[in-house]
């Protein structure tokens, strides 16, 4: 199972007004840190279906929204809630420390 992409195009349906927490992972190809975070945070998906859901964001094909959110460096992942960024996490973490970021959306 990998998480699904999310795009300019499709943003505001599955990001702002998505049901429950969304985690949107900016990432990028080139970017290494990015490729480790990726099976991690498939692997929080497949835990807690229901609670919290996934998008991965490719930046270098939606610039205008690494712009808007402040994307500065990868991978970074934006936790919205509402509409609204509720927590932001930069820089790959291992699965325990990711999971103790998401605790408020996993409960």
């Amino acid at each position: 199972m990998t998480a699904k992409a999310t795009s300019s195009r499709t943003w505001t349906e599955d990001v702002l007004e998505a049901d429950g927490p969304v985690l949107v992972d900016f990432w990028a190809a080139w970017c290494g840190p990015c490729r480790m975070v990726a099976p991690v945070l498939d692997e929080i998906q497949a835990e807690n279906t229901g609670k919290i859901t996934i998008l991965k964001l490719n930046v270098d094909e939606n610039p205008d929204l690494a712009m808007k959110y402040q994307i500065t460096s990868i991978p970074a992942m934006k936790v919205f809630q509402g509409g609204e960024v509720k927590t932001t996490i930069v820089g790959a973490k291992p699965k325990f420390a990711l999971e103790q970021d998401l605790a408020p959306y996993l409960g």
